[in-house]
């Protein structure tokens, strides 16, 4: 386990009475786990933003008769092969799928990828969760 510092700082008490409620509603044991939780989504963002190596999911929901899509969306993947690590492709009715496809590769590569299979006549909704490595976390 990592070394601990205590760390002490002021803040107004709206402000407070605000994070107490916040970290109450998000089911978290103490304070602490919830600022640490903060602070590494921040640096998440950080690494996202200077388009440094990072993790991606790509979901996708789509109708699959559009003409060629299933076709278009792995040709996509299949031409950024090093960047995908696992696709999951489910059928969520007699028309409709769902696909969430995970990525590892510079955030912008990740974005571009995105926006791509999002941009394909057929997708219905696509969403990018952006994660880290967890490298830089520590």
């Amino acid at each position: 386990m990592s070394k601990l510092s205590r760390l002490s700082f002021t803040i107004d008490s709206g402000l407070e009475r605000r994070l107490e409620s916040l970290v109450s509603k998000s089911h978290y044991s103490n304070r602490s786990e919830y600022i640490r939780d903060l602070i590494r989504s921040q640096l998440v963002q950080e690494e996202w933003e200077h388009d440094e190596e990072a993790l991606g999911t790509v979901t996708l929901s789509y109708t699959h008769h559009f003409h060629h899509l299933n076709e278009k969306l792995t040709e996509i993947q299949h031409d950024h092969h090093k960047a995908i690590l696992a696709t999951t492709h489910i059928h969520l009715d007699k028309h409709l799928c769902a696909e969430m496809i995970m990525m590892r590769g510079n955030s912008s590569l990740i974005r571009h990828l995105a926006d791509d299979m999002r941009q394909q006549k057929g997708v219905l909704h696509s969403a990018l969760s952006m994660s880290s490595t967890g490298k830089k976390l520590t």
